[in-house]
C-alpha cells in the first residue's frame, strides 16, 4: 500500500547573526553611504560601476583604485510595482522596486522608489534618494528612492467684474422676458442673433432689432460625456442651432432626447424655465428640445 511521504521541517538560521567581511571595494560603497555618499568604481575602460564590484563584469578584469562620487539623483530604467508590500519590505504602502542609473554611472543600481502610483513612474523619470537619519554603513542607509518634484498644484482664484455691452444687455432683457432678439443689418440683410451693434460681414452699424422664435434647426452637435449642471443627463448634447429667420446659429444644449437621436436637420424648439425664474441670463432657457417635425435638409 502507498504510503504518505516522511516530512521534516528544519530551520537555517544564526541568532547572533551572519558575519561576513565585505572586502575593500564593497566595505569603500557602505562606508560612504554611511556618511550619505554615494560613490562608484572605475573599470579599465572607464566606466563607472554603482554598487561597485571587485571585478568588471564585462571584462572579469580587476577595477582600479579611482572611486568617482555619482547622483544623488538617478534616472529609472525599468520598475515592478509591488501592490501588496511584505513585511520585510522597506515601505508598508505599495511602491515599486526599480533599476536607478545614478548621475555619472554606468550600471544601474535595485531600490525602492515610493512613487504612490505605477503611472507614476515611467521609464525616465528622474529620482533622489531619501536617507534615513541614522546610518549603519548598509543599502538600507537609503530608505527608498522619490521622484524629483516636477509639478505643484497652486490654488488659483480670480475674481472680476463683466459689464455687458449695450446690445448683449438688450439681449439678455429679452430672454428675460421669453424672446430672443436678433437685428438685421440694412446694407446685406443678414439677421444676427444674439442682437449686436454692427455687422461682422460688411462692418456698416445695425439699427434695426428682429424678433425671432424660439424654434430652430440643428446644424451640428457634439456629445459630451462628462457631467455638466446645466446638462439635463449624461452623456448630453451641445448643438449649433438655427433659429427660424436667423443666418447664423447659436449655440445651446439641446434635451428631451436620447443623446445618441440627435441628428443634423432634426427640429427643436427653446425649453424656457417659468416667468417668475428667469434673469438676465441664457439660463432662461434650459435646453432645445425636438418638435417632432421632419428633419430639415441642409
Amino acid at each position: 500500500m502507498p504510503s504518505d511521504p516522511l516530512t521534516a521541517e528544519h530551520v537555517l538560521e544564526f541568532p547572533g547573526g551572519y558575519t561576513r567581511t565585505t572586502g575593500p571595494v564593497i566595505g569603500r560603497f557602505l562606508t560612504e553611504l554611511r556618511d550619505g555618499r554615494l560613490m562608484g568604481v572605475r573599470t579599465a575602460e572607464g566606466r563607472t560601476l554603482v554598487p561597485p564590484l571587485e571585478y568588471d563584469p564585462a571584462t572579469g578584469e580587476p577595477v582600479t583604485d579611482e572611486w568617482v562620487e555619482v547622483g544623488p539623483a538617478g534616472t529609472v530604467t525599468a520598475s515592478a510595482w509591488v501592490h501588496e508590500p511584505r513585511e520585510s519590505h522597506p515601505l508598508d504602502r505599495p511602491f515599486a522596486w526599480a533599476l536607478i542609473r545614478l548621475d555619472g554611472a554606468d550600471t544601474a543600481l535595485v531600490h525602492a522608489v515610493d512613487a504612490g502610483s505605477p503611472k507614476a513612474l515611467p521609464p525616465g523619470t528622474r529620482v533622489r534618494p531619501v536617507w534615513r537619519a541614522e546610518r549603519r554603513g548598509h543599502i538600507t542607509d537609503i530608505s527608498h528612492f522619490a521622484p524629483e518634484v516636477t509639478k505643484i498644484v497652486s490654488p488659483v482664484s480670480t475674481r472680476y467684474r463683466l459689464t455687458a455691452s449695450p446690445s448683449l444687455t438688450r439681449f439678455l432683457e429679452g430672454v428675460r422676458d421669453g424672446v430672443l432678439i436678433g437685428c438685421r443689418c440694412a446694407t446685406c440683410e443678414k439677421v444676427y442673433v444674439p442682437y449686436r451693434l454692427t455687422c461682422p460681414e460688411c462692418g456698416n452699424p445695425i439699427a434695426g432689432e428682429v424678433t425671432l422664435p424660439d424654434t430652430g434647426t440643428v446644424t451640428t452637435f457634439a456629445i459630451n460625456n462628462l457631467p455638466d449642471p446645466r446638462a439635463p443627463e449624461v452623456p448630453f448634447v451641445s448643438a449649433y442651432i438655427l433659429l427660424d429667420g436667423a443666418d447664423i446659429p447659436l449655440i445651446a444644449l439641446v434635451g428631451g432626447v436620447p443623446a445618441h437621436q440627435v441628428r443634423q436637420g432634426m427640429r427643436v424648439r427653446a425649453e424656457w424655465v417659468p416667468a417668475e425664474e428667469r434673469t438676465l441670463s441664457m439660463t432662461n432657457i434650459r435646453w432645445f428640445t425636438p418638435t417632432g417635425e421632419p428633419d430639415v435638409e441642409l
